[in-house]
Formats: structure tokens, sequence, C-alpha cells
């Protein structure tokens, strides 16, 4: 069985080391999470990671179930007073569990995140590949924090660097970690993808208004 929450935790260490090395405006650059700077996109995941199911759920009913404000609140409620304070707190959190321990969604969660921090950066990193091909397995079947399910629904994907093949139809392959990024709906990853399907992808993600 996958060690989930240890595959977290290792990829939590491997992103703290990233911004550790960041100059000062490096935290002001842009992400792929579209409006947010790298602080932003830090603060959102230590929120995730230091909220319960039971607050959730309080806090997106005090939202109204606007997600883009439960998201707003929470990233507020953790950012620190600078960078280097809003760190020093990521520095100190575990596994995301939401909604469950045992799920692949808090792993996809911080895998989307940190590529989000990392491609415009220029900085690499090859996550883990047990983890990695757990949450493409996840996003393939599920629609849960996005309509990743729903996006390639008719699309036949296929991975060039994992056991990943998931679905019928019109052929969208590349690396494995850019397919999870697509399912996630950052278009920038479309460019590592070739195939039969994948200016059909690209019109979707265009329809929802991804970035």
């Amino acid at each position: 069985m996958t060690d989930l929450p240890g595959i977290q935790r290792r990829e939590l260490a491997a992103l703290v080391e990233d911004l550790d090395a960041l100059a000062p405006e490096r935290w002001r650059a842009a992400t792929l999470c579209h409006g947010w700077d790298v602080e932003e996109v830090v603060a959102h995941l230590g929120a995730a990671a230091t909220t319960s199911m039971g607050r959730w759920v309080r806090s997106m009913v005090g939202a109204r179930f606007d997600a883009d404000l439960h998201n707003r609140r929470r990233l507020s409620e953790f950012r620190g007073a600078d960078p280097q304070e809003t760190l020093e707190r990521f520095r100190a959190v575990g596994p995301i569990s939401l909604p469950t321990r045992s799920s692949p969604a808090g792993l996809g969660e911080l895998l989307v995140h940190a590529e989000d921090i990392r491609r415009p950066l220029g900085l690499r990193r090859s996550p883990d590949a047990e983890g990695l091909l757990a949450v493409a397995r996840f996003f393939a079947a599920k629609d849960f924090a996005v309509n990743s399910r729903t996006l390639v629904r008719g699309l036949g994907l296929r991975a060039s660097d994992a056991d990943f093949r998931s679905g019928d139809g019109p052929e969208v392959r590349g690396p494995l970690l850019s397919l999870v990024m697509v399912m996630a709906g950052r278009r920038a990853h479309l460019a590592d993808l070739a195939g039969a399907g994948v200016a059909e992808l690209d019109g979707r993600l265009g329809a929802t208004g991804a970035a």
C-alpha cells in the first residue's frame, strides 16, 4: 500500500528546501495558480495542511460555498507578516489530510501547487513516482478540488514515462507530471503533450478560463 502521508512529508521537505533558496524578490513572482504569487500559494498550502474537515465545512458555509472566498480567508489567516514568517510557519506543517489521510487528494494539492511555483521560477523536480501515479489515477477517476475527470472525459491519456493509461478516445500523451498538471487545469503544460486529443483538450481548458 502506498504511504501517501510519508510521500507528502518528503515532498513538503523538498519544497521547503527550494523555498529556502529563493531571493526575497522571487516570493513576489507570478505562479501558475492564476492571480497568486509564490507567498500566496505557500500560504494556501499551509492553510490546507492545518485545516480539519470540520473546520473546512464551517469555513465553506461561512463563505456561502464560494471556494475562492474560502481559500482567500484561510490563506490570509495562515500568511505571516512577511515571506520569511510564512515560510517558517509552512516548515512546521504536516501532510494535507483532506478529505482523508488515505486519499491521494492532499498529495495532489501539494504536487500541483509545488509545480505552480517551480515551473515559472525555472526550478525542476521529479516528484515521487509512486505518489504521482496515485494522483494521476485519482484525477482521471474523480472530480474533487478540480474537475479533472470531466476535463479529460472521452480522451485517451498515456504517460510516456510511467505505467499510466486512462480512457479511450483521441490520444493525449506525454510526461506524467504534465498530464497531472493539465488535469488540474494548468494550460502551460500542454506544450509538453502530443497526440490527436491535445487540440480538444486545449479547447476545453480555454472554455474553463484556465491560465
